[in-house]
Parts: structure tokens; C-alpha cells; sequence
């Protein structure tokens, strides 16, 4: 990983955004992201007492999609149209994949959602990372794929391979590398794991 170019990067955004993210600049930008309010309604709508009601978590699933400005309206509306032909036996299934995603096993949550989703063409980055993003702004991340291009090949990672198809093993190797980065930057870039990868989409540009 190449630190100097993280190091050169903060420098430039910072000279232009002196208080990183809370500069004035960016107001109209953060105001328009807010985060807060998705993040409440997720730990509130996902938390471990609502799963034995599948159709409420899937549809705050749905919903965690449907209002985040981090995923396009062709996969909101693709999703829309799946879920209104799941069976009951399905969404149960998938209520299942999203408890373990959050609150069990992580890694045998993500593979089960990305094979369900696969069966619909919505196994995507943006879907499975938006939840995990917004029920733990601090320690997960969303997974933009053209971002996430950009970063290996600007930073110089090595031994990490994007792939189309997301698969737990990346992600979490991303997560760490990702963290890394973190440490290095002042913490007026790194308050929110979005806000971070924001950071170092503008700085790429």
C-alpha cells in the first residue's frame, strides 16, 4: 500500500476543506448524505427481537435500499419488483441470511445472501454492503465498485483482486486494508467508513 499518496492526498483535501468534512464547503453535500437518520431507522427496524417477523425485516430491508442515495434507482426498482413476488417461505429464508449477516455469523450470512440475490441478478456490491454500512457506520463499509477499482490500483494494494460478484473473503481483506488507511488520516476524514471512502474518491479525481 502506498501511504505517501494517502499522505499527499489528505494534505491537498485538507488545505482546500481545513476542517475536513465539517468545513462549510461541503454542508450542502453532507446535508444531502445524512446518514444519521438511515442508520437509526436500521438498528431500530433490523435488531435481533424483529426476526421472528420475516415480513418486517424484509421489508425494512427494501426500505434501507429504497431511501439510501448510495444505491441507483435501477437496482431500487429492480429489488422493489422481486420482493413482490417472494414467497413467504422465501422471504423467511432471506430474513435468515440478514440475521446472520448482522447479528450471527458474518461470513455464511453474506454468501447466503449473495446466492439468493444471484437467482434475481441483484447479487451486488451496493446491496449487501448498504445494509451492513448503515447498521454500523463506523465499522462496515459500502462497496462502490468503481471506487473500490480506483483504490487498488491508485494505492498500489497488492494481492487484492475486485471481482463483480462480491464474496465475503474480499470484502473483509478490503475491510482491513481499509481500516489501515484509516489510522493514518486525521480524523476529520474518517468519522464515517462513507465519508472515508468519499474522501478518497475525491482525492482520485
Amino acid at each position: 500500500m502506498n501511504l505517501e499518496k494517502l499522505k499527499d492526498m489528505e494534505e491537498e483535501f485538507l488545505t482546500f476543506y481545513p476542517t475536513g468534512f465539517e468545513d462549510a464547503k461541503f454542508f450542502p453535500t453532507m446535508k444531502k448524505f445524512n446518514p444519521s437518520k438511515l442508520e437509526e431507522f436500521t438498528r431500530e427496524n433490523l435488531k435481533k427481537d424483529n426476526f421472528s417477523n420475516p415480513n418486517l425485516i424484509v421489508e425494512a430491508f427494501f426500505k434501507i435500499i429504497q431511501k439510501s442515495v448510495l444505491v441507483s434507482l435501477f437496482d431500487k426498482l429492480k429489488f422493489r419488483d422481486m420482493l413482490a413476488n417472494l414467497t413467504s417461505y422465501e422471504k423467511d429464508m432471506l430474513s435468515i441470511e440478514v440475521y446472520e449477516l448482522l447479528h450471527g455469523n458474518q461470513k455464511d450470512g453474506f454468501d447466503g445472501i449473495v446466492e439468493f440475490l444471484s437467482q434475481y441478478n441483484l447479487a451486488k456490491w451496493t446491496i449487501i454492503s448498504v445494509v451492513l454500512y448503515y447498521n454500523d457506520r463506523q465499522k462496515e463499509y459500502f462497496i462502490k465498485p468503481t471506487t473500490t477499482k480506483n483504490v487498488i490500483k491508485y494505492f498500489e494494494i497488492k494481492d487484492l483482486v475486485y471481482k463483480p460478484t462480491p464474496n465475503f473473503e474480499f470484502y473483509d481483506s478490503y475491510k482491513k486494508v481499509l481500516n489501515e488507511m484509516k489510522k493514518n488520516v486525521d480524523k476529520s476524514l474518517s468519522f464515517d467508513n462513507a465519508a472515508f471512502t468519499g474522501f478518497l474518491r475525491i482525492g482520485m479525481e
